[in-house]
């Protein structure tokens, strides 16, 4: 017997539970006081993770033009995520560096990330929720295997 409502396609079906997950993501963020966060904050919140990277680097590394960087690193600025200083090795050079802020709120969406999935874990059963981290995971490296690029970066 035919369902009287199509299937989702399964493309549709994972964005749909990216902007759930990234809807919940925006609230809790919000609620310990980061409501101020652009769209591609997390992105350069885990370039800079590592350590202070110049405007290059950031923009290399997300797959983007040095003006496309700018403009975020320059949002992050004026909300105090981050912060520019000169290179200590080459002055021609300024590097972006997370401020304490940032650290907090790289270290807030961390913890969400982890509740998130703890709560799947408890809604779906600790075995589904790992088949699905499996099975997301297996995707990420059959694509990377066939060549394909996926660096989480910005849109």
């Amino acid at each position: 017997m035919t369902s009287p409502h199509p299937a989702i396609d399964l493309g549709v079906l994972l964005n749909l539970a990216y902007g759930a997950f990234v809807a919940r993501l925006q609230t809790a963020m919000a609620k310990a006081g980061f409501q101020d966060l652009g769209p591609s904050f997390g992105y350069v919140f885990r370039v800079l993770d590592e350590g202070p990277a110049s405007l290059v680097t950031v923009a290399t590394r997300l797959q983007m033009t040095s003006q496309g960087a700018l403009k975020i690193v320059a949002d992050m600025e004026a909300k105090g995520y981050v912060e520019r200083r000169h290179d200590p090795d080459d002055a021609r050079v300024r590097t972006v560096a997370l401020t304490s802020r940032g650290r907090k709120a790289l270290q807030t969406a961390r913890r969400f990330h982890a509740t998130f999935e703890a709560q799947l874990a408890t809604h779906v059963g600790a075995s589904h929720a790992a088949i699905l981290r499996s099975t997301l995971e297996r995707i990420v490296s059959n694509a990377t295997d066939d060549g394909i690029e996926l660096t989480a970066r910005p849109s």
